[in-house]
């Protein structure tokens, strides 16, 4: 059985100037939080950290996740599918290149399929809007954070009011994996995201012991 509540208060592992410890990391951090989950929660954690991988993000992995019996997992990667595609139609713009190229969209031969499962129509894509003005800035850092942000705001919007389950735990983790990026690339700005985030556990689980007594 998972001890959600263990690893919820004990999820920021971080120094007072906000970086891993000598000798830590992302993966680190991970292996401490699978050590308190049951093996069912620590295969639904598998396979969404399996999703941050770009080599894996075909149309047969979407369609394995937007079939997963783990409702934050179905709606992060609906989520990350229209987000990629976004992605995708900007550079097709820029390039010059067929509006629909490299688009997913679970419809043709190579798909074989519950392929209704991958079609993302027009409406659904409620960030849409965000997204399209963060890739018409110029500046690629801008650009990065940009996206981040709304990746961040979603993980948010998923979890909210869950504290100890493992909705929680998955929110943590995308945004922690945002942290980790921004770490490499900037590491000011890794800094200021784990300062969020810390500040985010801590004030989620003094709320909910403060509620409960």
């Amino acid at each position: 059985m998972s001890n959600f509540e263990y690893i919820i208060s004990s999820l920021p592992f971080l120094t007072a100037d906000y970086r891993y410890d000598e000798g830590r990391g992302f993966g680190s951090v991970i292996d401490e939080i699978k050590d308190n989950l049951s093996e069912k929660d620590t295969e639904a954690l598998d396979f969404f950290l399996s999703g941050f991988d770009q080599e894996n993000l075909g149309a047969p992995f979407y369609e394995k996740a937007l079939k997963h019996p783990v409702k934050f997992i179905r709606a992060w990667f609906a989520f990350d599918l229209n987000l990629r595609n976004a992605k995708v139609r900007y550079l097709n713009r820029q390039l010059g290149r067929p509006e629909g190229q490299d688009v997913l969209t679970g419809e043709g031969e190579d798909y074989n399929g519950d392929v209704d499962l991958m079609r993302f129509r027009a409406g659904e894509f409620e960030e849409a809007v965000k997204v399209d003005f963060v890739l018409d800035q110029e500046d690629l850092l801008t650009r990065e954070k940009g996206l981040d942000d709304i990746c961040w705001q979603k993980a948010d919007s998923l979890a909210m009011l869950h504290w100890f389950d493992l909705t929680a735990v998955l929110s943590y983790v995308a945004k922690l994996h945002i942290v980790d990026r921004w770490l490499a690339l900037d590491e000011n700005a890794g800094r200021e995201l784990f300062k969020k985030l810390v500040k985010e556990v801590k004030g989620t689980f003094k709320g909910v012991e403060y509620n409960q007594q």
